[in-house]
C-alpha cells in the first residue's frame, strides 16, 4: 500500500469507472486490486536538487483568465506537478492526496517506457535491428495479420493491423475486448486477441493507435531477452536512473506478461527521473550508457509520412515517434523538438532537450480525454519553459 494512504480499500480494478470518490484510491492502489510485479530499485538515488529559479510564483493565461498552479492543480485534478531543468526541481507539488510517497498509474505512458526498453534491448544485442520481423521473436504471431510487421512499424504503430482504440456503439472495439482478456486474466489472452485481428492497411502506410500494438513489443522484448519485462525494466531503466522507489507493473495474469500499454505506477519523481534519463539519451547519471546513441532524437521524432506533423488524425498538428508524441515546431517556440508520453485522465512525461526541461504531471482527469484540460497544460508547459529561460531574481 503507498505510504500515507489509508483508502486502499476504495480502489477498484477498473480505472475508466470510477466516480470522483474513489478515482484517486484507485490510482494510488493499482498495485492492491491487480496482479503486479515489482520494478526494484537500486542502491544509488539520482539526487534532484532545488533548481536556481523557483516557479512557485508561476502563472499563465488561457482564454483570457489568468491562473496561478494552484489554480490549475485544482481546476484540472492534478495529483503530482514536477518541473526539472537541468534535472533540477524549479517546481514541486502535490494534490488529490498523494504526497511524495505515493505511486500513482501511469495508463498510456507506460507506453513510452515499452518503446524505451525496446531501445536497450537493441543497444545490448537481445535485437538484431529494428527492421526485424516480430515473429523472428514470437513464432506464436506466424499466420496471424501481423506475420511480416518489423519492430519499427510497431514502434510508430503503423503495422497495418485492424484495431479501435476507442469504444463504438457496438461496444466491442478491440479495445474493449483487450480489456475482457485483461479481466479474464488468463495467461495468454492478450497475444491470443492479437493473433485474430484482421489486416486493413500495408504496414507504413497509415498510423493507428493501438494499445495491443503496444502489449505485443511487451512480449516481443521479453522473447529476446528471455527475462520478465519488469525486471528487464529494473536492470535498464530504474536502477540506472537513480529511482528512490521500486515500480509496479500491472499484469495480464498471476505471474503473467507485463502490460505493455499501460499499468506502470512510481512515484512521480521517478516519472521525472525516467524523463531525465531520455533527455540525456540513455547516457545514465552513474555513467553507463543504457541506449544506443541517438535514441532520443530517433525515438521522440516523426521518421516516416504517415508519423509526421499533422498526419495523424484530423485536426491534431501533432507527430508521432516510437511510442512517443512529438509536438510540431513553430518560428521561436519554446517547446521545438519537445516529445512527450501521454496517458488518459492527464498523464503525463515532456522531455524538451533545447531547453533541458523535464515535465512530469499526475492527474485524475474525470474522463480520459479532456480538450480543455489539455489547453491548460499546453499553457501552463509553455509559460514553465519559457520562465526558466529567465535569470532568477537577486
Amino acid at each position: 500500500m503507498n505510504r500515507g494512504d489509508t483508502d486502499a480499500e476504495r480502489a477498484i480494478p477498473n480505472f475508466w469507472d470510477t466516480t470522483p470518490e474513489n478515482q484517486a484510491p484507485t490510482f494510488r492502489n493499482q498495485d492492491q486490486v491487480w496482479p503486479v510485479r515489482v520494478i526494484r530499485r537500486g542502491e544509488a538515488v539520482r539526487p534532484l536538487p532545488p533548481h536556481a529559479r523557483s516557479l512557485a510564483d508561476l502563472t499563465f493565461e488561457v482564454g483570457g483568465v489568468r491562473l496561478s498552479v494552484s489554480d490549475y492543480m485544482a481546476r484540472r485534478r492534478t495529483a503530482g506537478l514536477l518541473i526539472l531543468k537541468h534535472g533540477e526541481i524549479a517546481l514541486e507539488r502535490y494534490g488529490m492526496g498523494n504526497v511524495p510517497e505515493s505511486r500513482w498509474v501511469s495508463c498510456s505512458t507506460a507506453k513510452s517506457i515499452t518503446a524505451t526498453l525496446v531501445g536497450a534491448a537493441l543497444h545490448d544485442g537481445a535485437i538484431g535491428s529494428l527492421d526485424d520481423r516480430c515473429e523472428q521473436y514470437l513464432p506464436r504471431m506466424r499466420g496471424s495479420a501481423y506475420e511480416g510487421v518489423t519492430i519499427r512499424n510497431l514502434l510508430r504503430m503503423c503495422s497495418g493491423v485492424a484495431w479501435r482504440e476507442e469504444d463504438d456503439a457496438d461496444g466491442r472495439s478491440e479495445s474493449f475486448q483487450l480489456g475482457q482478456a485483461m479481466v479474464s486474466r488468463q495467461p495468454g489472452s492478450v497475444l491470443d486477441l492479437l493473433c485474430k485481428l484482421p489486416r486493413a492497411h500495408p504496414q507504413g502506410t497509415v498510423f493507428n493507435y493501438s494499445s495491443g500494438e503496444s502489449c505485443l513489443i511487451a512480449a516481443l522484448v521479453v522473447a529476446a531477452t528471455g527475462r520478465p519485462l519488469a525486471d528487464y525494466c529494473a536492470e535498464k531503466i530504474w536502477r540506472p536512473a537513480g529511482m528512490e522507489a521500486d515500480g509496479y507493473w500491472q499484469l495480464e495474469s498471476e505471474d503473467g506478461l507485463e502490460l505493455g500499454g499501460l499499468g506502470v505506477s512510481a512515484r512521480l519523481r521517478d516519472f521525472g527521473r525516467f524523463g531525465q534519463l531520455i533527455l540525456e539519451d540513455g547516457e545514465a547519471f552513474s555513467g553507463r550508457r543504457v541506449l544506443p546513441p541517438g535514441w532520443r532524437d530517433l525515438a521522440g521524432q516523426p521518421d516516416s509520412a504517415a508519423t509526421g506533423f499533422g498526419r495523424l488524425m484530423p485536426g491534431s498538428p501533432a507527430g508521432y515517434g516510437y511510442h512517443w508524441w512529438a509536438v510540431p515546431p513553430l518560428p521561436g517556440g519554446v517547446n521545438n523538438g519537445a516529445f512527450s508520453a501521454r496517458g488518459d485522465f492527464g498523464q503525463f512525461i515532456v522531455v524538451n532537450p533545447a531547453e533541458q526541461v523535464v515535465i512530469a504531471i499526475q492527474s485524475a482527469w474525470r474522463q480520459p480525454h479532456d480538450s480543455d484540460a489539455e489547453l491548460e497544460t499546453v499553457a501552463m508547459i509553455r509559460a514553465a519553459v519559457s520562465a526558466l529561460r529567465t535569470e532568477p531574481a537577486s
